[in-house]
This record gives structure tokens, sequence and C-alpha cells, in this order.
């Protein structure tokens, strides 16, 4: 099997051919990911025997982990609008910030909302309110995705009960101190969402997304999008179908950190369960509306909507198994020590190099985690307060990028409802913006705590 930095090379071009293949030739994206995944497995040297199984197994647990999240995620989405709920959110919403600032708004929420919930869940489920907003407020549509997709990431990389995070905790020693690791995490999200609210208004006023287009053809005031719906439903009400699901997970992985294990919880508290509440106080929505009739319709349209982007996000977990597999993550494993000179840059370089190379932030921060465990005293970072900042390093390089390997590249670039071409302007160079500014902010506090 390769090894070394030849296989370094090889991956690095099979990521520059995946790119042109989509964005240059217009090739599917479904189709160029499969392709250069089986291409890269060949050159790498995995037994053509084992490939398929691989690519079998990497296609597969895509569906397993977010598959049935993202479908359930989007049928909710798809109620909130038919009922005129996600504009009533979106008006609550404005009235509490103010009409200037959907997306600081945006950004806060996902945020707030990924630290229970996963990124990938949270923008699906968010989406709708993100589209309200744009139609309230007159926002770019590109400027209001990149924010949420921000402000959902950072939370997910480094704020327990987050999975990757408290896995990173519990690796590195300070299981114990997880809320110092909550502290930290909070604190010096700080400087990441800043650079991510800057970047999102920035980039917001240079590309359009395909709804921007479509709102400048049709325009309709607020007036008119309320009287298309006779009457919107209560505040209450339209909030529930987002906010229970989320209840019911946090509530869960409260309860896991504080090691209570009591079944009915564990069982609501599954992001599939918990959406699937989620999608029954959507149709009560749907029924008190008097459009009960509709469901089958709207059922079908989403699934319809839906399909492409779940086989494009299970095409990307197929490149990451290949990845995996080649022997590339072993072989930057063996040679971690080389890295190990430049001191709490560390965690973050290593972290960001697994992220790039297989796409799973929450695989990067736990994998980073279990190699970095034996050499902490060796880096200097095995006091408490320099482990848990560790943690956030490690978060921080787990940021740093997502593209067309990560599963949330494509749920934020559909949804979002952009080319694959500004995905890499947007969610790849906004992500590679709010990693290094996070690890500004974490290089300041380790000056402060060493």
């Amino acid at each position: 099997m390769m090894t070394g930095i030849p296989l370094i090379i090889i991956f690095v071009l099979a990521i520059i051919v995946m790119v042109a293949a989509i964005s240059k030739y217009k090739i599917h994206p479904f189709l160029s990911i499969m392709a250069v995944s089986l291409i890269f497995g060949v050159i790498a040297g995995i037994p053509l025997k084992d490939i398929p199984g691989v690519i079998g197994a990497g296609f597969s647990g895509t569906f397993t982990s977010i598959g049935i999240v993202i479908i359930f995620g989007a049928l909710v989405g798809t109620l909130l609008e038919k009922t005129g709920a996600a504009l009533k959110m979106a008006d609550v919403v404005v009235t509490l910030v103010g009409k200037k600032n959907p997306e600081l708004a945006i950004i806060i929420m996902g945020w707030i909302v990924s630290i229970p919930v996963f990124c990938d869940s949270g923008f699906v489920v968010l989406n709708p309110i993100r589209k309200a907003l744009v139609k309230r407020t007159g926002a770019s549509s590109v400027a209001m995705t990149v924010a949420l997709s921000m402000g959902l990431y950072i939370s997910h990389c480094f704020i327990p009960p987050t999975p990757g995070p408290i896995a990173a905790a519990n690796a590195l020693g300070i299981g114990d101190n997880i809320l110092l690791v909550i502290g930290l995490g909070a604190l010096l999200s700080i400087p990441a969402l800043a650079a991510g609210y800057i970047f999102a208004k920035y980039i917001g006023k240079r590309v359009s997304a395909r709804d921007d287009n479509a709102d400048m053809d049709l325009v309709k005031s607020y007036e008119e999008l309320i009287a298309e719906y006779g009457r919107l439903p209560g505040g209450v009400m339209s909030f529930a179908p987002i906010i229970v699901p989320i209840f019911l997970m946090g509530l869960a992985s409260a309860f896991s950190m504080a090691k209570v294990s009591i079944s009915a919880i564990i069982f609501l508290g599954t992001p599939i369960i918990a959406l699937a509440v989620g999608v029954i106080l959507g149709v009560i929505l749907l029924v008190q509306s008097g459009k009960a009739k509709d469901f089958y319709e709207i059922t079908n349209d989403t699934l319809k909507t839906v399909g492409p982007i779940l086989f494009i996000t299970a095409a990307g977990g197929v490149l990451g198994k290949v990845i995996s597999v080649s022997g590339m993550v072993q072989y930057i494993t063996e040679n971690s020590s080389v890295l190990s000179t430049i001191g709490i840059f560390f965690p973050f370089v290593l972290a960001a190099i697994l992220k790039t190379a297989q796409g799973s932030s929450t695989v990067a921060i736990t994998t980073t985690a279990g190699m970095l465990a034996p050499v902490l005293p060796a880096l200097g970072l095995n006091t408490p307060s320099l482990s848990a900042l560790c943690v956030i390093a490690i978060g921080a390089g787990a940021m740093t990028v997502s593209h067309a390997n990560d599963s949330y590249f494509w749920v934020v670039t559909n949804f979002g409802e952009m080319e694959t071409e500004q995905g890499y302007k947007t969610q790849t160079m906004g992500t590679l913006i709010i990693g290094l500014a996070s690890m500004v902010g974490v290089f300041v506090a380790y000056l402060v705590l060493k």
C-alpha cells in the first residue's frame, strides 16, 4: 500500500481533479466524488477486493448517521414554510434584534442551537427561518447562509455536549472539568463569531444564490406574504417544531454529561426521534391551518428535494472512508513528532490536516485528541486550563476547512441554493477564516494561561 509523501501528493491531486470536474467540466458532484474516491483508492494501493466494501461502508455510514435526520429536518422545514410558521418566527426574531441585523440574529441563533445539535441537523432545521428572514428583511441569501453556517460550525467544534469536544475533553483527561471547556469554548467563540459575521456581510455582496435571483424577479412585501396564509400561527406553536427537538436533544446530552441513564430521555433525545417529534408538531400546525389534505404532496416534494443532497452527502462519506483506509491518517499520526515543536499550534495544525483529509470535524477532533493525550506533558499542556485550551485549539483546526469531502459542505451549499464553485467561495473560505480567527484567540489565551 502506498504511504508517505507520495500518498499526500496523490491526495492533493485527487482533490484538484475533483474540484475541476465539478466546477469546470460540470460533471455532477455525485459522479465526480465517487469516481475520484475509486481512483484514489486504487492508486493508494487499497486491495481491489476491498474497495467495494470500503465504498459501501462510506456510503451507508453517511445514511446511518444523518440520512433520516436530513429527511425529517427538511420535512419540518417544509411544514413550517407551508403553514406560515417560518414567517412568524422570522417576524419574532426581527422584532427582537431589529430589521437591520438579520445576519447577526441568525449567526447567534445557529451558535446556540449547535451546542446540543450536530451542525448538519441544525442547518436543516433552521434553514426555513433563514429563508423567511431573507424575505422579511431583504438581506442577501448568501450572507444569511454563511452567517448561519458559521454560527452552527463554531459551537459544533468548540462547546460540549457536542460529541467532538466532549470526547476530546475525556481523551485529554479533563472530562471532570467539562464546565471549564464549555466556558473557554464560549469565550473563544467570540473572535470566530466576529470573523464569521464580517465575512458573511462581505461575501453576501459578491456572490448571489439561486433564490437571490428568484427574489429579485418576484419581490413580495411582508404584508403580501402574510395575506397568502390568511392568518399566521401563534409564536409559541410556530417555534415548537424546532425548539422541542432541540430541547429534547439538549436534555439527553445534559443527562449523558451527568452520567444519568434514563431510557425515555435517551430515546427522545436521539436526533431521529427528536426530529420525528418536530414533524408531528409540524403536522399539527398543518391541521390547524386547514391544509391537512396537502400533507402527502408536501412529503413527496420534500423527498424529491432532499434526494440529491443525500446522495451527494453520501458520496462525500465514501471519499472520507477511502482516505481513512488508505493509510494517510496513519502516516500523519506516525510523523506527528515533526509538528510538535510548534506548541499550542500543534493541535490546530494536526486537526486541520486530518479535517481537510477526511472531511469529518468530529473524527478530526477525536483522532487528534487521542494522538495528543500521551504527549501533553511534552507539549507543556498538561494543566487543566491548558488541556481545556488544547481542546479548543483542536476544535479550531477541525473547522479548517470544510470542502467536498465534508457532508456539511453539501448541506450548506444545497440548502443555501448555491452552485458548487460558490460553495468553495463561501463555505470553504468562511471556515478557513473562522478557523484562523479562532486560533488567534486561542494563542492570546495561551499567553495569558501558560
